[in-house]
Formats: structure tokens, C-alpha cells, sequence
């Protein structure tokens, strides 16, 4: 709202007018140190392994690791990075106090068919200077990755941009189910559910093995992707996360499926209405 460049009203006045201070016209956050983004890391890597660990927990394990923090700093970086113990999940499972929370529809539900139901979770993507978090829609039933994004904060821009274009390339699930995080929660991302006529379905509370198809997404991208390169930049994050989800959707050998790809089944199955998803492929490429 403080144009720099004002012809008449100087960046103080234009400050006292807004009622701020001046010095908050200027301030520009702190990025983490290399050290805090080093703990960030390890924090992560080890919460994949014990998604039980709270802060106490954690700083011993670092402790031992020959890391010496303090626990106020282990509280701190979990809460940027959104893990808490008991279940693992991104700070956005914290649902907003205004936002309607839907009912989880797929107890006892049998998923038997592609674009039955899609999934959606956000994970934290560490760098070597930084971090991200990523969103990824998946198919529940061939557990292809139809869509993703890559974002520096935490907003929902990047979760409906995701949705948008899943839908886009492969139409229109019967359902959709996320955690109660508030992007999900969000009235944008809500609307766009119900204007393409999609069932809403929402984890219970601290419940991860409700969305567990996405997490073992993110588990298997971690160990197979993440954690074996220093990603610098934002770029280079894309670029390696666009090789490993093609890698994931055509080639990675799946052991729910005997041996085949994601994509595989998905392209193979029938779905609603008779349309073969190759035929609905060919016919978006036309």
C-alpha cells in the first residue's frame, strides 16, 4: 500500500496515514541460519522415521547426534516446519476456526477405479538455503500423482492452482479427500470442490492414517529423492521433483499393483461414465 515513488506524500507520511511505523515499511525478515536449516533438515529426515517424536524426543536425538541445541529451539523449528508429534503432518492440519470441517466418507468405502476418489496433503521440501512446501493431488485408487505445486509459504494459491489443474487433464473425481488442514478447509478451495460437483471428504482429527495413500507418497519421495541431493534453488527443486514424479507415475514398480506403474493402472482402468482414460487422453491432446 506505500507507493515509494508517490509524487506528494513522502514514505513517512504515507506510513502515519496508514498508521504503522516506518521501521515496518523496511523490515526484512531473517532467514534461518545455515545451522538452524541443517537441524530443519535432520529434524525431518529423523521425523520420517518416528513421526512419534515430540520436541523432548527430538532434541535428545539430536543430543546424541552430537548436535547441542536446546529444546526451545527444536519447539521452534517443528513449529515452522509444521511437525508435531504423535501424527505426521504439515501445520496446516490445524484447522481454521470459521471453516466448515466435511465428514471422512471413506470408511469402509472400497476404491476399485480411478477418478473414484483423489487425495491431496502438503509436505515440507528442505534446501540447502531455505525450504518449501509441496502439494500433490493424487489418484487414491492407482496412487498416480495427477498433479503438484511447489510454494515458499504456506497459502492456498498453490493448493487450488493444483486442484485446477488436475481437473483440467483428468477430469472430475467422484470424491476428494484432504486432512482439516485450513487451505483445505479454505472457501476458495472448498468452492472449486463444489462448483465441478466433487464429494468433499475430511480426515478426523490427528487421524494421518486416514490420507495414508499420500504419505507413504511423501515418504517414498523423501528417501528416493530429497534426501539424496542439496537442492539450492527453487529451479533445481522443480526440475528434480518433475524427474521423480515422472520416474514414480511411469516407472517405479509398484507392490500393491504386482509390479506396475501408477500411471499403468490408471490409463488401464475403466472409469464412471464408459470413457477410457486413454480415450480421454487423446481426446484433451486433440
Amino acid at each position: 500500500m506505500v507507493d515509494k515513488y508517490h509524487p506528494s506524500l513522502s514514505i513517512s507520511r504515507q506510513c502515519f496515514v496508514l498508521g504503522m511505523l516506518r521501521s515496518t515499511f523496511y523490515y526484512t525478515p531473517k532467514g534461518e541460519s545455515a545451522f538452524n536449516l541443517q537441524l530443519m533438515r535432520l529434524i525431518d529426515e529423523q521425523f520420517m522415521e518416528t513421526p512419534f517424536f515430540g520436541s523432548r524426543q527430538m532434541k535428545r536425538h539430536m543430543v546424541n547426534s552430537g548436535y547441542v541445541v536446546g529444546r526451545r529451539r527444536i519447539q521452534r523449528l517443528m513449529r515452522k516446519m509444521g511437525l508435531s508429534a504423535v501424527y505426521q503432518k504439515p501445520r496446516t492440519t490445524i484447522p481454521h476456526p470459521e471453516h466448515k470441517i466435511y465428514p471422512y466418507l471413506l470408511r469402509g468405502l472400497r476404491v476399485d477405479r480411478p477418478n473414484q476418489v483423489w487425495c491431496t496433503d502438503i509436505t515440507y521440501i528442505p534446501m540447502k538455503r531455505g525450504f518449501l512446501y509441496l502439494v500433490a493431488i493424487m489418484d487414491w485408487h492407482s496412487r498416480a500423482v495427477l498433479s503438484w505445486r511447489l510454494s515458499n509459504t504456506m497459502d492456498t494459491d498453490f493448493c487450488v492452482s493444483a486442484l485446477e489443474d488436475a481437473i483440467t487433464r483428468y477430469g472430475v473425481p467422484e470424491i476428494f479427500n484432504t486432512d482439516q488442514g485450513s487451505q483445505f478447509t479454505s472457501y476458495d478451495f472448498t468452492r472449486s470442490l463444489k462448483e465441478a460437483g466433487i464429494r468433499i471428504s475430511m480426515d478426523g482429527k490427528g487421524r494421518w492414517m486416514d490420507n495414508v495413500m499420500i504419505e507413504r507418497l511423501w515418504r517414498s519421495l523423501k528417501y528416493e529423492c530429497v534426501y539424496l541431493r542439496e537442492l539450492e534453488t527453487g529451479s533445481q527443486a522443480r526440475n528434480e521433483l518433475a524427474r521423480w514424479f515422472r520416474f514414480y507415475n511411469w516407472q517405479r514398480p509398484h507392490s500393491t499393483f504386482d509390479g506396475k506403474r501408477p500411471m499403468e493402472i490408471y490409463l488401464d482402468s475403466p472409469i464412471p461414465g464408459g470413457l477410457a482414460p486413454q480415450e480421454w487422453g487423446a481426446r484433451q491432446a486433440a
